[in-house]
């Protein structure tokens, strides 16, 4: 079966839970490669590392990735650029994002 170009080949198929890419003690197992297995993952941790409306300086960022992950610095630069977490120009403050397409600006739960 060949995958159509303009449609990921995960389309139609429900949204598989990031549990699994967690170990028993809730440290991130790896870092997925696949971009919407990541993505799942990105909306999991914001969700679950960062409060909305509240701007975070890249010290706490790091601390709260690496409570999941060693390689925090990689965790942060795919949270800004899958538009998860927005950084201030100076790279001094971060904030969660409203994510398009999530209903007023909640991102979708990950269970």
């Amino acid at each position: 079966m060949t995958s159509h170009p303009s449609r990921p080949a995960d389309a139609g198929r429900p949204a598989r839970p990031v549990a699994d890419l967690f170990s028993a003690d809730g440290r991130l197992k790896a870092i997925p490669r696949r971009p919407a297995r990541r993505e799942a993952l990105l909306a999991h941790l914001t969700e679950s590392l960062f409060a909305p409306d509240r701007d975070y300086r890249e010290p706490e960022v790091n601390e709260a990735l690496l409570t999941v992950h060693e390689d925090f610095s990689a965790l942060r630069r795919y949270l800004v650029i899958g538009g998860f977490l927005a950084r201030t120009k100076d790279g001094s403050a971060y904030r969660r994002q409203q994510r398009p397409g999530s209903p007023g600006g909640a991102i979708p739960a990950v269970a």
